[in-house]
Order: C-alpha cells, then sequence, then structure tokens
C-alpha cells in the first residue's frame, strides 16, 4: 500500500505519541504537526478507512497492528537515511534531519534495503578490538573517523583498479 508523504507523517507522529503518552487525541496530533484540527480529522478518517488506525469520533486514536508496522517501517527508512548522511557523508545533523525528511517519501523499499546493506557493511564493528560504546561521544568520534578511513580506502582501491 502506497501512502501520501503526509499519511506517513501521520502515521510516524500517532507512533511516537503512542510511545511516549500512551493516549493520543487530535489535538495532540495537531499540536505536534502545527496543523488544525479539522485536517487531522480528516486525515485520521483516512487513515481509519486504510485499516491502520482505530478511532471514534472525540475518541481516542490508536494505531492498528498493521498501522504499528507501517510507522516503524517509516520511522526505520527515516533513521536509515539520516544516519547514511550523518555518520558516513558526514553531513550536520541539522541538514541530515531535514533532508531525510524529504528522501524517505522518495526512495522505494528495495532501495532503502540496499541502502541499509551498504551502511551495515561500511560500519561494521565487528573488526574492531575495543569496547564500543555508541553513546560515548569519543567513540562516536572514532567510529566516524574509521568509517571516513573505510571509505577512503574503498574509493582508493577502486579507483586503482581503474588504472
Amino acid at each position: 500500500m502506497k501512502l501520501t508523504n503526509s499519511q506517513e507523517e501521520y502515521l510516524k507522529t500517532i507512533y511516537i505519541l503512542e510511545k511516549s503518552s500512551g493516549k493520543i487525541r487530535v489535538t495532540d496530533i495537531a499540536k505536534k504537526l502545527k496543523i488544525t484540527k479539522p485536517s487531522v480529522n480528516r486525515a485520521i478518517k483516512h487513515l481509519r478507512d486504510l485499516d491502520l488506525v482505530e478511532y471514534e469520533v472525540y475518541g481516542d486514536i490508536n494505531l492498528t497492528y498493521q498501522g504499528e508496522e507501517k510507522a516503524k517501517e517509516i520511522i526505520k527508512k527515516h533513521d536509515i537515511i539520516k544516519m547514511f548522511l550523518v555518520d558516513i557523508l558526514d553531513v550536520d545533523e541539522k541538514d541530515a534531519e531535514e533532508e531525510a525528511k524529504s528522501m524517505k517519501h522518495a526512495m522505494s523499499p528495495d532501495t532503502t534495503k540496499k541502502l541499509e546493506k551498504y551502511i551495515s557493511k561500511i560500519m561494521d564493528l565487528g573488526d574492531l578490538d575495543c569496547d564500543y560504546d555508541e553513546n560515548n561521544p569519543k567513540c562516536q568520534s572514532c567510529i566516524k573517523v574509521t568509517i571516513k578511513n573505510r571509505l577512503k580506502n574503498k574509493e582508493n582501491l577502486e579507483t586503482a583498479k581503474v588504472i
């Protein structure tokens, strides 16, 4: 099922709100997305028709199993793109966030899987001889340098093959 960009943003927002506060109302979504309640109502009704949310007028909004799975997929796609931009291409975090928001809507699931596979290959931390802690800023800096070096070495090898 192909959703519009707007529908994807609603699902993602509902998922995040559901995980952080439990109960979700139209007002919560309107505040989070900075849009009007009537706009949210229309969107929620469309998502309900697609069996992605459960909603009764003036009631709580809940994701269906299918809706939750789709929301997780959307968030994962965003995270993969942002990781690629920040950790591999060294794009500024704020710029990467905005670009990932746009790019995720344009990428097919197949391309996303290939990008995820590429990132996993580049970022393979299994060969590092250390106690890597992803929350430690020193480790994050070291990993960025390691990734850049691996990319540089890979580019040098590919250039050498061409020559």
